[in-house]
């Protein structure tokens, strides 16, 4: 079975780029009729916050991106102590007693000669009596996760074909503080393991993180699952944007923006097919291929996810937009107020045309006297026809010889306040009679 995970850290709220994967994740284990975990990585005690699980749980919940299952990490500490107890035993991993000024140091002294900051390994060379002597000084070890530099790491990536690193180019990876918390690389890799992850897709930013870990892997004696690692999401500006780190769920819905614009515009964003409005899922799924990834990064555009919220709305139904409008509306009016209207949110302002107050126009002698005219036949308008708009317009076009924007203007900006909106044919009979005859007479002076 095919087993996807999403696992975000509890220390703030999801943005754009997590959600995108978390969505790829989902939809890789739905077209497999797999299972899809949500993995809360909250081994950090100290920033992560259960107000930030909750929220990631709406967030998912509001997307409609739903996890077969939960897990925490913060239950399973004494598995990851087990494994670092095994990989201990076979020298896999060792204690390091560096600062971090120390470490820093030997960074700078790298980079200056021209070289990779690789971590030299100096702590192998010490001695049980040197190891002795700091801890009796009081300096506790961080903890190194040894690399094999014997062989290559390889793997086929989903996303990016063949990738090999050669692992004496990679610094050991720190996978334990000097306070014996868990930094990300061990706890990640014993979860994948223990819960039968068989895909994992995440950012590129990973791939050197995936070449440590599928030595962990195999020093616990496990097949690593498929890798796939998409493009980083930048801004409309070509590069990485920091206003992506904070767009979230919150500020989508602050915009109006409807949670199947964000699913259409991320299940597409960076492969080789169109971003539509497509609402439908199972047609997003049957399209969903990683082969269609692109190498470039993928730029998110406020543009584009403001031209597919526009295109959802104009296609919604009544019932689908009814629990959000405002009240009294009815279908008619949804239909009315729909085609001028790029979110929801936007209803309550062209409603008002209908319930009133509106603002009040300035017309000149001339004008107000053929709103006279119109007020004095508009009874008659509405009951000689089911399109009061229609048989208003033609009897005044009729009478006064009045014909184009001479002739509606006059009349929309009596019955709205507004020069433009939606259509009148449609909004007249949504105002009403009386209503309609009495915004005439006042415009009429």
């Amino acid at each position: 079975m095919t087993i996807t995970r999403f696992a975000p850290s509890p220390t703030g709220r999801l943005h754009v780029g997590n959600i995108r994967t978390a969505l790829h994740n989902w939809m890789l284990a739905q077209i497999a009729g797999g299972e899809f975990i949500l993995r809360i990585d909250d081994t950090d005690a100290q920033r992560s916050k259960e107000e930030y699980v909750e929220a990631i749980r709406a967030d998912l919940a509001w997307l409609g991106i739903e996890a077969s299952r939960e897990e925490r990490q913060s239950a399973r500490l004494d598995h990851y102590q087990a494994a670092f107890d095994t990989l201990r035993e076979t020298g896999r991993i060792y204690p390091a007693y560096e600062t971090q000024q120390e470490l820093e140091l030997k960074r700078k002294v790298l980079l200056g000669r021209g070289l990779p900051p690789i971590y030299d390994r100096g702590a192998l060379d010490l001695t049980d009596a040197d190891r002795a002597s700091k801890e009796a000084d009081g300096v506790h070890p961080h903890w190194r996760f040894k690399l094999d530099h014997s062989e290559q790491i390889g793997w086929q990536d989903g996303v990016r074909g063949a990738v090999k690193f050669d692992p004496a180019l990679l610094s050991d990876p720190v996978i334990r503080r000097a306070d014996r918390s868990w930094l990300y690389m061990l706890p990640s890799t014993v979860d994948d393991v223990d819960m039968g992850v068989t895909q994992v897709l995440r950012g590129e930013d990973h791939v050197s993180n995936t070449a440590v870990q599928i030595q962990m892997f195999t020093a616990l004696g496990a097949n690593p699952p498929s890798f796939a690692h998409e493009a980083l999401l930048v801004g409309t500006e070509g590069k990485l944007s920091k206003r992506l780190g904070s767009l979230g769920c919150d500020s989508f819905r602050e915009r109006g923006i409807e949670a199947k614009a964000i699913i259409a515009l991320l299940s597409r964003l960076g492969t080789s097919l169109p971003v539509e409005p497509i609402v439908d899922r199972a047609k997003l799924l049957e399209t969903f291929d990683l082969s269609t990834f692109g190498r470039a990064p993928a730029k998110f555009d406020d543009a584009d996810l403001d031209r597919i919220n526009s295109a959802i709305v104009h296609a919604m139904d009544f019932d689908a937009a009814k629990d959000r409008l405002p009240e009294g509306m009815d279908e008619a009016g949804w239909h009315a107020v729909r085609p001028n209207i790029s979110t929801i949110s936007e209803v309550g302002d062209w409603w008002r045309l209908v319930t009133g107050p509106i603002e009040s126009c300035e017309f000149s002698d001339e004008d107000r006297a053929f709103l006279s005219h119109a007020a004095s036949i508009m009874n008659a308008a509405f009951e000689a026809d089911d399109a009061p708009w229609a048989a208003l317009t033609s009897a005044l076009k009729e009478a006064t010889g009045r014909k184009g924007k001479a002739l509606f203007l006059p009349l929309r900006q009596a019955l709205t306040g507004m020069n433009h909106g939606p259509d009148m044919g449609e909004l007249l009979p949504l105002i009403g009679k009386e209503v309609a005859h009495a915004r005439l007479v006042q415009a009429a002076g």
